[in-house]
Parts: C-alpha cells; sequence; structure tokens
C-alpha cells in the first residue's frame, strides 16, 4: 500500500481515463469518477504528508507506516473517504470550499450505495446532477497540488470540463444578478421611512450577531448593514494585548443574510458572484481565565461542584 502523492496521482488519472472511456449515460462512468476522485483528494493530502491518511491509534502502528517504520506484523490502514474530504476542507479552505466538500460527499455516498447495496445508484444519479460539481472538485484538488485539469485529464476531458464549469458559473451568475435585482427593486419601492425603519434594525441586528461570530457587509441589494457566516480554515494566530488574548482565525464565508431586504445567498459561488466572497478574519478575545480554563479564585464559587460531588458519593452508595 501505497500513500506517496505520485503513485496516488497516477492512480487518479488512470481511473478517471477509465471513467473516460464510459458512455455518459453508463452507471460506470459515475462510479470510476466517484473513485478517481477520492484517490485525487488523497494524493492532494499527501502532498502536505503521507501521514496525513494514516488512521490515528494508540500504538501509532499505522502512523509509524506512513514514515517507513511500520512492523511487518501489523497491516497499514487508511482514513476513510469522509475523513479525507473534511481534511482537504480544513487544510485547503481557501481552494477546497464547503460547496467541494458537499459534492465531494455526494458522490462518495453514492460510490458506497453502489458497492455495499442492492441499489443501482449511479444509473439514478444523472451526470447533470453531479458533473459540475465533480469537475469543480478536480480543478480545486488539481490546483493545491501545482497541477491542471489538463494534466490531470487530459486536453480533451480539460477542455470539456472547462466549458462546463463556465456554463455553471455563468447560471449561477445570472441567477444571483436576477435576485440582487429583484429584491432591490421591491426594497425601493417602499416608504422612504420604512427603508430607513429596516435600515437601522438591520445595522442594529449586524451589530449584535457580530458577536456571534458573524461578519457585517453592505447588502448588495438595498445596500443595508448584512452579515455573512463562514467556516474556519488554516491556524489561529494568538497574541497577548492589554490582558487580553486575542485569537484571529481566517474564514472562508458560505452564507449571507440581510434582514433588511430578506435576500439570502448560500455556497461560494453565489457570494463570489455578489462580490462578498473571499476569506475575511475573524478576531475573538478571551480573558486567560476562559482560554486556557483556570479558575480566579477571588468570585469561584464551589458549591455546584460540591452538589455534584454529593450527588454522586450518594449514587454510588444507594447502588450498593
Amino acid at each position: 500500500m501505497s500513500w506517496e502523492r505520485e503513485p496516488l496521482w497516477a492512480k487518479a488519472r488512470l481511473f478517471f481515463e477509465r471513467a473516460f472511456n464510459e458512455s455518459r449515460d453508463d452507471p460506470a462512468f459515475g462510479l470510476w469518477c466517484s473513485l478517481g476522485l477520492e484517490l485525487l483528494a488523497r494524493a492532494a493530502l499527501a502532498s502536505v504528508s503521507p501521514t496525513l491518511l494514516a488512521q490515528p491509534d494508540n500504538a501509532h502502528s499505522y502512523l509509524l507506516h506512513a514514515l517507513g517504520r511500520g512492523s511487518d506484523r501489523v497491516s497499514r490502514r487508511s482514513i476513510s473517504s469522509a475523513q479525507v474530504f473534511a481534511l482537504c476542507r480544513q487544510l485547503f479552505g481557501a481552494d477546497f470550499t464547503e460547496d467541494d466538500f458537499k459534492a465531494a460527499m455526494a458522490l462518495a455516498n453514492r460510490r458506497n450505495d453502489e458497492l455495499h447495496t442492492g441499489a443501482a445508484a449511479f444509473y439514478q444519479y444523472r451526470p447533470a446532477e453531479w458533473l459540475p460539481g465533480f469537475y469543480r472538485v478536480s480543478r480545486a484538488l488539481a490546483v493545491v497540488m501545482g497541477e491542471s485539469l489538463e494534466g490531470l485529464f487530459g486536453d480533451e476531458e480539460a477542455a470539456i470540463a472547462q466549458e462546463t464549469l463556465a456554463e455553471d458559473e455563468n447560471d449561477t451568475r445570472q441567477r444571483v444578478k436576477s435576485a440582487v435585482a429583484a429584491y432591490a427593486r421591491v426594497f425601493g419601492e417602499k416608504p422612504e421611512a420604512d427603508r430607513k425603519a429596516a435600515a437601522d434594525l438591520a445595522e442594529k441586528r449586524a451589530n449584535e450577531l457580530a458577536y456571534q461570530r458573524h461578519h457585517r457587509v453592505v447588502c448588495p441589494a438595498c445596500k443595508c448593514i448584512a452579515t455573512v457566516q463562514g467556516k474556519a480554515f488554516g491556524k489561529e494566530h494568538t497574541t497577548h494585548q492589554e490582558g487580553l488574548i486575542k485569537v484571529r482565525q481566517a474564514v472562508h464565508p458560505t452564507s449571507f443574510s440581510c434582514s433588511a431586504c430578506s435576500l439570502k445567498l448560500t455556497g461560494c459561488t453565489e457570494l463570489n458572484v455578489a462580490e462578498l466572497g473571499g476569506p475575511y478574519t475573524r478576531t475573538t478575545e478571551y480573558t486567560p481565565e476562559e482560554y486556557y480554563g483556570l479558575i480566579n479564585p477571588d468570585d469561584f464559587d464551589p458549591t455546584p461542584y460540591i452538589e455534584e460531588y454529593l450527588r454522586n458519593q450518594h449514587e454510588e452508595y444507594d447502588n450498593e
């Protein structure tokens, strides 16, 4: 078993070649694509470190295999496909988005149904439903390894993939722009007093949500203050200032909501079209007690701990 980048990359290419030799209407096309996609994701993790592919265990038996020091008496064991894609989302958050994770998992789940149940999973899951997502995920994983769709699929299939992605992005662009225009028109037709009241309430609501890890932005439709939410990724950066601990974390936005005009957008593609995409930094302040889980003896109340201890003691002796 090899957990190195190059063999995994080569095998992913081989599986994709096998897939593209099938008719697009053949269930085998989807099955081979799903198998190749998992290998591609494993190759992406291996490009960071092959150790990421070893299943964790207390004795580090599988990790030692990844380091070339494993025992012949212990077989290698890899992490699951769900763990693979989750790690890709965590490590490559700016390139491998939440939408990419969902598309990859949808294919992986279909693959599992096809291989482990009596369902004709890919016969029921037509390519039009999953192919744009498959192409997008493949492109994202290739990019994080410094590769291209041409190198992964070959020139002909890469051209088809790029055309499909352009069409899908254009459809999304038209849909989002239509939605923004419609919500802007409805909001603009309201009386000025109502618009001002909605804007003031939206700003107040956004300020409240900012303390709940939302990020303030300007709504593309009504121009009021709204918020986006997202998934944190990458390393936390911690600093100590004025007796507080400040933790800065990069966040990739995944959803938008405006309480003034009720416009909602979901997914990285929609947010990018509305110019609300792109990572932002979330800063959270903690006291040393909060951050390190310390107890301040000046305001510590031991009563809840004593009551819990007495309850546990009572239950223990009550059972004898």
